[in-house]
């Protein structure tokens, strides 16, 4: 079975190195400011949050939207009720460096930069451009590189999203410090998804973070599910951007509660 994640990680340090070569980094970090930890203060504020993703292409089902650009999808997230902003910056995904910095004038949201980090050049690289946090995947992180690249987020005034699929990969993410676990309900082979991998995953979750269920949410109802079960928010890109009215459904999984009030008044 082909190994989608594989792929992408082997071609990312061709990236890593080409983005090295051409600002080192010294230059890197002489450009880029602190960041406040605009991610957490979100989410202490709110206790339902919706992360809306800026996504145009997946590995395995290929272009999703053709109708908005990322700055569009931007917009439309920030005027309908969402907390915060993920930007692909893979090209796997559609995504580039230059998007990001488009969202980041265009929007005053706290932006996460998505991206298969494999060497702390990126994490620099990702507060230079203006990210208020990144995303650490556990399956590609070893152990030590994991502690030493939430460390190293946290140095630059940015929170970190530990991404985790399975009971390997939140015994990892649990031995440190994490503040936000998110699950992903993307299987990271073959890129098929269910919620349901949240769900059997919670039990073993550390109840005192920060959880998030990534991928795969595809209405209200999917939400609302993934909230009673103990989930703090929500990432959300393919079910975004493929709706019929992309305003409508980012505030509907932002609003979940309101959607429950709706019912009851029916």
């Amino acid at each position: 079975m082909k190994d989608i994640l594989g792929e992408i990680v082997e071609k990312k340090k061709a990236i890593v190195a080409e983005a090295k070569r051409k600002m080192p980094l010294a230059e890197v970090k002489a450009r880029m400011q602190p960041g406040t930890f605009r991610m957490s203060k979100v989410f202490k504020k709110d206790a339902w949050n919706l992360i809306a993703e800026c996504k145009l292409q997946s590995p395995a089902k290929g272009r999703l939207n053709q109708t908005h650009t990322v700055e569009q999808l931007a917009a439309i997230y920030a005027a309908n009720g969402a907390s915060m902003l993920s930007v692909h910056t893979d090209p796997h995904f559609l995504g580039c460096n230059e998007d990001f910095c488009k969202v980041r004038e265009l929007v005053e949201l706290p932006l996460l930069r998505k991206d298969f980090v494999i060497d702390d050049y990126q994490l620099y690289e990702a507060r230079m451009l203006g990210a208020d946090a990144v995303l650490l995947i556990a399956r590609i992180l070893s152990p030590e590189q994991l502690k030493e690249y939430l460390y190293t987020a946290w140095s630059l005034g940015m929170d970190a999203l530990v991404e985790v699929h399975d009971e390997v990969d939140m015994a990892a993410a649990l031995t440190t410090p994490a503040e936000f676990i998110g699950i992903n309900n993307r299987n990271l082979k073959t890129f098929t998804t269910s919620i349901e991998q949240t769900l059997q995953l919670l039990p073993y979750a550390d109840k005192e973070r920060v959880l998030i269920s990534e991928s795969g949410v595809l209405c209200a109802d999917d939400a609302r599910v993934l909230r009673e079960a103990g989930c703090d928010g929500i990432l959300v890109g393919e079910g975004l951007v493929r709706a019929g009215d992309i305003g409508a459904m980012t505030n509907a999984l932002a609003d979940i509660d309101a959607g429950n009030d709706r019912k009851m008044m029916a």
